[in-house]
């Protein structure tokens, strides 16, 4: 039986550990949390963040490190993007030599505006690194609901590897080589899709929503063809699957986010008490600077940063959208 672990107990790295022991593999599943430890280990369960959801025997959870990590020949990261950094350097020692490193978080590094595999293959260098990402709600794939992903790598050996060890009768892993792009993708959805929460709160409609998501995607592809991705890449599922998704779903944390700050709450009411953390809050300032980076016009994440940072009234934010000088749909 192979060993896999993985680092970060929330929602995504729970059904990551789950979906790994139903595929075969020994699982260690590192959390921070004592709870979630004494959860997974006596009940097969996270109630603190996967509610519902009974998990494969095959997992196992521990708050050490050395223990986790030890005789691993896969590891996906699944720890949120703000502390992927210091997470992974954390447990870097203790990293097999031929591991392959899987990266399941969506973001872009704040202080650096590094991509996630970026800092993975920094902290833990000289092992095969790949992205993993795609429309995918934890709870949804606990539940064996068929998904679909997809694993990104230079290395095309490790993203094949990746691909037959996650891939079973719910889970559908595809391969790609453009990491650049399937990381964008998975992190800049999460923005729109705050921006689109917004517009629902402030009771907007469903034209409203087709129009940020498609005008979103726009600009996702656009900053991700500047920062190196291929265009083509942000019509699959890292970019229009993801971007939908979170758009539309129930269980979208930015989507939610976004509707109460179009109901008129502040960011941090919204954000006060909550656990999980809701990745395009955190992203947006990052988004801002790539995109001031490589000069590239961003006008609905940038009105997301003024309305979340900036004191902007939502409304405002829409009309000025609204209001942008007409062009060409191909150059807009």
């Amino acid at each position: 039986m192979k060993r896999t672990a993985v680092v970060g107990g929330g929602a995504w790295g729970t059904a990551l550990a789950h979906t790994l022991g139903l595929c075969g593999t020994d699982v260690r599943l590192w959390a921070r949390e004592t709870d979630v430890v004494e959860h997974v280990n006596e009940s097969h369960a996270n109630p603190r963040f996967l509610a519902g959801a009974t998990l494969s025997p095959a997992v196992r959870a521990s708050n050490t490190m050395d223990e986790v990590l030890g005789d691993a020949e896969l590891i996906v990261y699944a720890a949120p993007s703000h502390v992927l950094r210091a997470v992974a350097r954390s447990g870097a020692s203790a990293v097999p030599r031929e591991a392959v490193l899987v990266v399941a978080t969506k973001g872009i590094e704040r202080e650096t505006l590094a991509l996630m595999t970026d800092i993975i293959a920094a902290e833990v260098p000289g092992r095969a690194v790949v992205a993993l990402s795609g429309p995918s709600f934890a709870l949804e794939v606990a539940h064996g609901q068929p998904t679909a992903l997809v694993a990104a790598s230079v290395d095309a050996m490790a993203s094949e590897r990746v691909q037959q060890t996650l891939s079973s009768g719910t889970l559908r892993v595809y391969t790609s080589d453009d990491v650049t792009g399937v990381e964008l993708g998975g992190a800049l959805k999460n923005v729109i899709a705050v921006a689109t929460g917004i517009a629902e709160g402030l009771g907007l409609g469903l034209n409203s929503r087709a129009a940020l998501i498609t005008r979103g995607l726009a600009e996702m592809r656009r900053l991700g063809v500047a920062a190196g991705a291929r265009g083509e890449t942000f019509a699959g599922l890292t970019g229009m699957g993801d971007l939908v998704l979170t758009c539309t779903g129930a269980l979208s944390r930015n989507r939610a986010v976004g509707i109460e700050i179009g109901n008129g709450k502040s960011l941090e009411a919204v954000l006060a008490g909550k656990e999980s953390v809701a990745e395009g809050v955190v992203t947006t300032t990052s988004a801002v600077a790539l995109a001031e980076r490589h000069g590239v016009e961003m006008p609905i994440v940038s009105a997301v940063s003024r309305v979340l940072f900036g004191g902007w009234p939502p409304h405002d934010a829409i009309a000025e959208l609204m209001g942008r000088e007409l062009r060409p749909e191909r150059d807009a």
